[in-house]
């Protein structure tokens, strides 16, 4: 147990540093500002400390709240890079949704794309179906309605939710995305979940619907199109 927790913890610190460099790229203050929360944090702790005469222990408590607070501030400023990376690349939105599967949820990404590389993404869990188009809006607005219309003779008893990713009205940023699926509100079952996520296996996707030869493709033949 000692060798797998050793073999480990340089892992752990590996993807920190890793992480750091990563957000670092993006955001350039984020050491000093990550710095300066944990400086500030324990400061005041021992500060009370001296204050009413405890300053050992409010010294270990400040130091324990430092550490969580420019966790918790590195974590945040990390994820926020990260998104800024992300954004306007194509098949971000499929990226952000395959981190919320521990809520229960299963995504099919490129459940439907047309010639301009416009694509839905589908997720399933309690709050029932979401679709998730990223592109040009008014053209994702259509491809939404046609994968609602091919969902519907199937699925017609399960609530469906639509959402375009953007920053437009009306469009949710790919910041939010995560945090707009989890507070939709859970009106299915487990078992329900279980069965419209068999269903719509049976009813295929773009990717499993889509001809792809077996072996070398040979040169000159081109991929078919989607709708």
């Amino acid at each position: 147990m000692a060798r797998k927790e050793t073999s480990e913890n340089p892992g752990r610190l590996k993807q920190i540093a890793l992480t750091y460099k990563m957000t670092k790229k993006v955001d350039s203050k984020v050491g000093l500002v990550v710095a300066a929360v944990g400086i500030v944090t324990f400061g005041v702790l021992l500060a009370i400390g001296f204050w009413i005469d405890h300053p050992i222990y409010l010294g270990i408590l400040g130091f324990l709240l430092a550490f969580l607070a420019m966790a918790i501030v590195f974590g945040r400023r990390a994820e926020r890079a990260a998104f800024g990376q992300m954004e306007g690349q194509p098949g971000a939105a499929a990226a952000v949704l395959e981190n919320i599967r521990r809520g229960g949820w299963t995504t099919t990404p490129a459940v439907a794309m047309n010639r301009s590389q416009d694509v839905v993404h589908r997720a399933v869990g309690k709050a029932g179906i979401v679709l998730v188009g990223e592109g040009n809006p008014n053209r994702v607005k259509a491809l939404l309605a046609a994968e609602k219309k091919r969902m519907a003779r199937i699925v017609a008893d399960v609530p469906v939710h639509d959402i375009v990713v953007g920053d437009g009205e009306g469009q949710v940023s790919l910041q939010k995305l995560h945090t707009t699926l989890l507070k939709l509100p859970r009106v299915l079952p487990g078992a329900q979940v279980t069965a419209v996520n068999d269903r719509l296996r049976a009813l295929g996707d773009l990717m499993s619907n889509m001809p792809i030869p077996k072996g070398p493709m040979p040169k000159g033949t081109r991929m078919p199109k989607g709708r």
